[in-house]
Order: C-alpha cells, then structure tokens, then sequence
C-alpha cells in the first residue's frame, strides 16, 4: 500500500477519494490549496503519489507538480480534473505528471491507475528479469542501466526520471532494437487495464528524448519507426 496525498478542494470529491483509498489500505494527506499541498510534498518526505486537481486556490495543481518536479522525479502524480480539453492534459503530462484522470471518474478507474502506478514505482512493472539479472546492469552506447537501483547513466552522469519515465526507458532499453507499438507499451508499462489516452505513451516519449537526446528535435537514441511505433537504437556508433 501507498502514502499517498490529495489535493481536492470540493470537500465532496476530496472525501469520495478519500474513502476508496482508505478502504484499499492507503494512508492519505489531504490538502484544499494548492499552497498546502506544495508545503506537504516538499516539507514531508516518504509520498508514493499525490493526486492534483488543477483548478484550486491558491497555486493551481500544474504549479504544484512543477515545483515538486524540480526537487522530486521519484513521486508519482497523477492529475484529477474536470478540464478535458486535449491541450491541458499535454501540459500535465509535459510537466511530469504520469498520468491524468477526468472527471466524472469511477473509484474502480482510479485505483486501477494507482496500482499501476504504484508497481512502476515498486519497480515490479519493469520487464520480467531472471534471478540476479536486475542486478545487472545494462550497457547500450553512452548509457547504464541500473534496475535494482532504478537510475539510468549517460556517459557515467545519472539521469533524473520520473518512474514512468523510467518503466518506459527500461523496458525500450533492455529490449533494444525491439520495434514496440503504442498498444504493447501501454500494456506493459500502464497496464492492460488503463483506459486512458493512448497518446501517453507519445508524450512520455517525447519527454525521455527532452532528458537523453543530444538533439531532442533529432532523436537517434529513441527512434521512431513510421507506422509501427518506437525502438532504442543500440548501434555501438552511438
């Protein structure tokens, strides 16, 4: 089970969520502003996760998740918001977020995406390893891989990641050369159950290239392949 804090300030929702997660066996901080919840996150250590509404006094949720973002790549964050247009859900997500849940949700959809969540924090959402293999690191080009300690290294300096980030990376990474759809990322790293936008994948993607690419706008690390869906070049020229 999971620490995990809210920032909700319709006393109704706050307290609808609140109930579900305490009935899976959650321990949950609740926060009505946005300035509470900022304090929270960086004053406490020990969240696995904090649920952000966007709209709420004081700074709204996307500030709250940059700001921790800067300190903190390592809680996962998940957004809960009545806002559906497509443009707000690109932002959360490019700000750090791992996920995004729109409102009118179901208690079932949401634990669902906290579980997911939780296992690519647990690192158990990271590809099936043989007996001392996640030990081992792997090399490809310029980069670690190091899975029991959930650090990727690029020319020997570590690379801050979020844990989707890392889930994604990992899974690309120790299966290089490996052409994977959307669809196959998606269950793998998300989880069979997510019903989300698909297109999740598309922005975690672009914001690994942000963090490994030399060149985001030309990546040659994290290639994409028209018509199929993404592959991590393992050519030693790189």
């Amino acid at each position: 089970m999971g620490r995990i804090l809210i920032l909700e300030d319709e006393d109704s929702i706050r307290s609808f969520v609140v109930v579900n997660l305490k009935r899976q066996g959650h321990e949950v901080t609740e926060a009505v502003n946005g300035d509470e919840a900022l304090a929270l996150l960086l004053g406490e250590p020990g969240f696995d996760i904090a649920l952000l509404d966007v709209m709420v006094p004081g700074i709204d949720g996307f500030e709250v998740c940059r700001r921790v973002r800067e300190v903190n790549e390592r809680i996962g964050i998940i957004f809960l918001t009545a806002k559906v247009q497509e443009q707000d859900k690109v932002i959360g997500l490019s700000l750090g977020a791992d996920d995004h849940v729109s409102k009118p949700f179901s208690p079932g959809e949401l634990m669902a995406r906290i579980q997911s969540l939780l296992r690519r924090i647990n690192r158990t959402g990271q590809p099936e390893l043989e007996e001392g293999e996640r030990e081992r690191p792997v090399l490809c080009g310029p980069f670690e891989l190091r899975r029991g300690a959930m650090e990727l290294l690029k020319h020997g300096e570590r690379i801050d990641l979020t844990p989707t980030e890392f889930a994604l990376v990992s899974l690309l990474l120790s299966r290089a050369s490996r052409v994977w759809t959307r669809d196959a990322l998606l269950d793998a790293v998300w989880g069979a159950e997510y019903v989300g936008d698909p297109k999740i994948v598309d922005v975690n993607i672009r914001r690994l290239r942000q963090k490994i690419e030399d060149q985001p706008s030309k990546p040659v690390f994290i290639e994409t392949v028209w018509g199929s869906g993404y592959r991590f070049n393992r050519e030693e020229r790189l």
